[in-house]
């Protein structure tokens, strides 16, 4: 089997002033991708919106909470996609001298554990990043060294490639973000938007998870690993 996994983050940058950092990556099997992504403009178009609506947490309003409730309830009744996020609840809490290591060094070991249990050596996987700075090529570049040069040993057989793209380019990119964007919103307590409370209510119902500790280790739909410091 070929897989593509779409790699989101959210409050990655090490002084953004925010303390919760979640990664996120959202896949599926590459022969159903133009299938999932019809289905997603789809529901676009039978909520009033253009098929090229942009799909982003940043977005979500009491205006649009139906739209994305029936995005939530898709991504859960649709058994190709799955999601898995990493969740570093304080970043202010990392000593990384203690460690003898950066805060990229860091980064980058997280974006391995969020990978690593989604990976199966029999499969085969192309990876795609957002592109979101001018640091993007980089993060290709090192995560590619990073998983192709593990312990684990991955190879080129197993990661075929790891490439930046456009969120716009892609529906499941952006539904990531939304699933990053509920996880983060809700482990950080924030309450003003009704809207994005209601999201948030509907992933717990349908997952039936809280979204405030790690799940079982081979949850398949909804995947959460709390890290923790030692």
């Amino acid at each position: 089997m070929e897989y593509n996994i779409y790699c989101d983050e959210s409050c990655h940058l090490e002084h953004d002033g925010i303390l919760t950092m979640v990664l996120g990556a959202i896949w599926c099997d590459k022969e159903k991708k133009s299938e999932v992504f019809g289905r997603i403009r789809e529901i676009k178009l039978e909520h009033g919106l253009s098929s090229n609506f942009e799909i982003k947490w940043n977005k979500v309003s009491p205006a649009k909470k139906e739209f994305y409730l029936r995005l939530i309830d898709y991504f859960f009744d649709d058994d190709d996609i799955h999601f898995r996020a990493l969740v570093v609840p304080d970043k202010s809490v990392l000593n990384h001298m203690q460690f003898e290591q950066t805060y990229d060094d860091f980064y980058y070991k997280m974006y391995f554990d969020l990978l690593k249990v989604i990976l199966i050596p029999q499969n085969s996987y192309n990876i795609y990043i957002d592109i979101k700075d001018t640091r993007s090529q980089h993060k290709v570049e090192k995560l590619t060294d990073i998983l192709r040069s593990s312990h684990y040993g991955f190879d080129k057989k197993i990661i075929r490639r790891v490439q930046q793209i456009k969120s716009h380019e892609v529906e499941l990119l952006p539904l990531a973000d939304l699933l990053i964007g509920a996880i983060g919103y809700k482990c950080r307590n924030l309450t003003t938007n009704s809207a994005k409370l209601a999201i948030i209510r509907r992933i717990q119902e349908r997952s039936k998870y809280s979204l405030s500790c790690s799940t079982l280790y081979r949850e398949d739909k909804l995947n959460l690993f709390f890290w923790k410091a030692r």
